[in-house]
C-alpha cells in the first residue's frame, strides 16, 4: 500500500506577484524563501524548505498540488497504479527537484479533479525552524477540489492512491486522509458543475489566531466569507477568506486525529446547515468559487 507523509506543497496562478506577495507574506502570515528561476516566489509555513509557490500568469487558479512520500520505497508501487489507472507519469527534471529541495519528484495531470499532482521525497537536509509572524501557523493542512465527478474523484483517490475517506457531508463534500497522515482531511472533493480551486488550508496553533485574523483581514479589505464557526466533521475552527485574486483560504485550528490501525468507520452525515457549521454563520455566495480552471495537462511535461 502507498504510504504518504503529508499534502506538502501547492503552486498557486496570481494576476500580480507583487501584490500576491505582499498578502500571503503580511497578512496570511508565510515566510518569504526565494524568488525562483522563472520568477516565481517560494514561502513556507513550516520547517520544510517551502510550501507555497506563487506564479504570474494570465488568470488565477490552482497550478500543482503536491504530496510528500513516506520514502523512496514508494514511487514503484505508486508508478505502478497510476499508469494502470491510465495516467501518464512524469518524472520531475533533477535540475526542478533540486530548486524544490527534492530529492526525487513524479508528476501527473488528474483529470477527475482536473489538476496536476505531484508526488515527492523532499531532502532530509531542507529542514530549518519556521518563524511565524502575524499567524502561528503550524502546517499547510488541506486542499480541496471543485469537479463535477466527485464520485469518480473520490473512487480514485481511495483505490488508485490509498487516501482514505473520513467523512462526507451529502454528496456536497468528501474529506479524505493523506494515510497514514493522522489529520482528519488532507484533501476533499467537492461537488461543483466545472473543475476549480475550493480552497487552500494553514492549520493554526491557537484559537487566538482565528480571532486576530479577523482585524488584519479587514484592515487588508480581504472579504471574510465563511466563519469562523466549527465544523462538525473535523471538529475543527475556522476562518474563510479571500486573496486578491478572491481564491479562497482557510485558517483552522483543531482537528480530528487518525490512528493508523483500527480507525473508526467514515460517517455520511447529513446535508444540513449544522453539519457545516456548529456556530450558524452564513457562507458568502463567493467561498469556494475559485478564480478559474484548475491546472492543465501541459504542467506535467513542464516537470521534464
Amino acid at each position: 500500500m502507498i504510504r504518504f507523509r503529508k499534502f506538502g506543497r501547492v503552486e498557486l496562478n496570481v494576476t500580480d506577484l507583487a501584490r500576491a506577495r505582499r498578502f500571503y507574506e503580511e497578512v496570511v502570515g508565510l515566510q518569504f524563501v526565494a524568488i525562483g528561476a522563472d520568477g516565481e516566489l517560494l514561502l513556507r509555513c513550516d520547517h520544510d524548505h517551502h510550501n507555497v509557490v506563487l506564479h504570474e500568469a494570465a488568470s488565477a487558479g490552482l497550478r500543482v498540488a503536491g504530496f510528500a512520500l513516506e520514502d523512496e520505497a514508494q514511487f514503484a508501487p505508486l508508478r505502478a497504479r497510476l499508469e494502470q489507472a491510465g495516467l501518464q507519469v512524469q518524472d520531475v527534471s533533477p535540475s526542478l527537484c533540486a530548486r524544490h529541495m527534492q530529492q526525487r519528484a513524479v508528476r501527473v495531470y488528474e483529470p477527475l479533479v482536473g489538476a496536476v499532482i505531484e508526488f515527492y521525497l523532499p531532502l532530509a537536509d531542507a529542514a530549518r525552524p519556521f518563524l511565524p509572524s502575524v499567524a502561528r501557523i503550524q502546517r499547510l493542512g488541506h486542499v480541496v477540489f471543485n469537479t463535477p465527478k466527485p464520485k469518480e474523484a473520490i473512487a480514485f483517490w481511495r483505490d488508485v492512491l490509498n487516501f482514505r475517506v473520513s467523512d462526507a457531508v451529502g454528496e456536497m463534500v468528501t474529506f479524505m486522509r493523506v494515510w497514514p497522515n493522522p489529520w482528519h482531511h488532507g484533501i476533499g472533493i467537492a461537488k461543483s458543475t466545472s473543475h476549480s480551486l475550493h480552497h487552500v488550508n494553514y492549520m493554526v496553533s491557537e484559537i487566538d489566531d482565528i480571532g486576530r485574523a479577523l482585524s488584519r483581514l479587514r484592515k487588508a479589505q480581504s472579504p471574510v466569507v465563511f466563519g469562523p464557526g466549527r465544523h462538525p466533521a473535523s471538529e475543527s475552527v475556522f476562518l474563510y477568506f479571500l486573496d486578491p485574486d478572491r481564491l479562497t483560504m482557510e485558517y483552522s485550528f483543531g482537528m480530528e486525529a487518525f490512528p493508523e490501525e483500527h480507525a473508526r468507520e467514515a460517517r455520511e452525515l447529513p446535508l444540513r446547515p449544522e453539519w457545516l457549521d456548529a456556530w450558524g454563520s452564513e457562507r458568502d455566495p463567493r467561498c469556494f468559487t475559485g478564480a478559474g480552471p484548475n491546472s492543465t495537462p501541459d504542467l506535467v511535461s513542464e516537470g521534464a
